[in-house]
């Protein structure tokens, strides 16, 4: 598959222009990642190329999910998962110093 270039656009152009904006990134095989006040928010691509990563990315995630229940993970409480968090965290700043 032919590589997509990125382009960055402003959320008003893309607004405007969203026609031209599909039709290029349809024929054009390009990305657009659209800027709102400087930051990036949001992708405009042609459904067949961001597809391909979707769908390995469900399946990693299905098989992380199917990891996690068998070691009980999914039964964590928020409370507990900030514990575990917060327990890295610390471990890290002990190892920096």
């Amino acid at each position: 598959m032919e590589e997509s270039m990125n382009r960055r656009i402003d959320a008003h152009m893309a607004r405007t222009q969203f026609g031209q904006v599909i039709d290029r990134a349809v024929a054009g095989n390009e990305r657009f990642i659209v800027d709102r006040r400087g930051e990036p928010v949001v992708v405009i691509s042609a459904f067949r190329i961001i597809w391909p990563a979707y769908r390995m990315r469900r399946k990693w995630l299905r098989e992380a999910w199917a990891g996690s229940k068998k070691r009980g993970l999914e039964k964590l409480t928020m409370d507990e998962i900030d514990a575990e968090i917060g327990a890295y965290r610390d471990e890290k700043r002990a190892a920096a110093k």
